[in-house]
């Protein structure tokens, strides 16, 4: 069954959400969340396809749009990037609140779902990725982390990059799939300097002592391999797994929109249904 439903924030922006499961399941399932990237939305590429098959596994999966992702969140699945206003108006900060209200939601109404929030697991992609690992963090409801082509930081530039960025107001990123010039102002900055230790994913990683997976392809062009070999190594390896993917890339070679799974993304998806099961 997929529902597609609103969940508000705190500040009361609508976060469009699905919940992807089988009803005729007696006992109750692991519960997913899924976080996307920078640039993306819970319906990109082979998003969609991943919650399915999970949920083919027996898995009650989760995804949702992050409220200032860029898309317009009134509508029940948005694919295109039509608010770039709120876009420009995002910050990590206001990402991790997200989240923290999909999963308030989510143990607020457990009784109505038949999954289980004592097994709780978060699965991000990117910078989704880094989200999800802070919230490991600082959120002890969660039980396992998968981190799929993750960033290990989110200061990403240089001292330049920076000055420019104050100077102007603003930066722009190209979105080299519909052209756009997308806008983040000057405060995603600020929010990153002003709260520094509660969005510091290096030293997030040495907090967590859940079991965490960190997949990755080596030829990822986005991300380098290396972010994920870095968090391995300062995780908890005892409980903690890395794979590195040979010949594939920051997406496992899905595109948007989606022609089709790949021999890469089906691996993945084993090895995430085996890591939770």
């Amino acid at each position: 069954m997929l529902k597609n439903i609103k969940i508000n924030n705190r500040h009361g922006d609508p976060l469009t959400t699905d919940f992807r499961y089988y009803e005729n399941i007696t006992e109750k399932m692991p519960l997913v969340v899924f976080c996307h990237g920078f640039k993306g939305f819970k319906d990109w590429g082979g998003f969609p396809y991943l919650m399915h098959e999970l949920s083919s596994n027996n898995i009650f999966s989760v995804s949702f749009n992050f409220s200032y992702n860029g898309t317009d969140n009134s509508q029940s699945n948005p694919v295109e990037f039509t608010k770039l206003d709120l876009f420009a108006r995002n910050t990590f900060s206001r990402e991790l609140d997200d989240l923290g209200s999909i999963l308030d939601y989510l143990f607020e109404h457990q009784s109505e779902y038949n999954y289980d929030v004592n097994n709780l697991i978060l699965i991000g992609h990117s910078r989704g990725g880094g989200i999800a690992i802070l919230k490991t963090a600082e959120d002890k409801r969660i039980k396992k982390l998968i981190a799929l082509a993750t960033v290990s930081e989110f200061n990403r530039y240089s001292n330049e990059r920076k000055l420019k960025w104050k100077q102007d107001g603003y930066l722009e990123a190209l979105n080299t799939r519909t052209m756009q010039k997308m806008r983040m102002n000057y405060s995603l900055l600020e929010d990153l300097e002003k709260n520094y230790n509660r969005l510091n994913i290096l030293n997030a990683i040495r907090k967590i002592n859940v079991p965490s997976l960190f997949i990755h392809g080596n030829q990822d062009l986005a991300v380098d391999c290396s972010d994920s070999e870095t968090l391995f190594n300062l995780s908890n390896k005892t409980i903690s797994k890395l794979k590195i993917y040979e010949n594939t890339g920051h997406t496992f070679g899905v595109a948007h929109p989606f022609t089709g799974t790949t021999k890469a993304l089906e691996n993945i998806i084993k090895d995430i249904v085996e890591f939770i099961c």
